[in-house]
């Protein structure tokens, strides 16, 4: 069974970066897109970037410029460079595998357990 590990997590200053990675125990001919969501206490998951098997990718608004997906196919892992990172953009951060692309959680079926980024001075 597909398994998905969130890492790179952490708490840092307003302005700083993290990366996250989110490694695939196995290759999946199943699934087109890896997507990574967050979710802050007290809100709905919500749809970051996705990334698809050639190479298509795609951000949300508020972390246009700011976040850089990417993958390594020889690895099974997919990363979001997060850049001048600002106190909303706190949550947990989860990656997802889905047959569609889109932002909308609906569409994603393996999920990993989420990482914790929290930005605060």
């Amino acid at each position: 069974q597909l398994r998905l590990v969130e890492s790179g997590g952490g708490s840092v200053q307003p302005g700083g970066s993290l990366r996250l990675s989110c490694v695939a125990s196995e290759f999946s001919m199943d699934y087109y897109v890896t997507g990574w969501f967050r979710q802050a206490p007290g809100k709905e998951r919500e749809g970051v970037s996705y990334i698809t098997s050639d190479d298509l990718w795609y951000y949300r608004d508020s972390v246009k410029g700011r976040f850089t997906i990417s993958r390594d196919y020889a690895e099974y892992t997919v990363y979001l460079q997060m850049d001048r990172l600002k106190p909303e953009d706190s949550a947990v951060y989860y990656c997802a595998m889905g047959r569609r692309p889109s932002l909308s959680a609906r569409d994603y079926d393996t999920w990993g357990q989420g990482t914790r980024v929290a930005i605060s001075s």
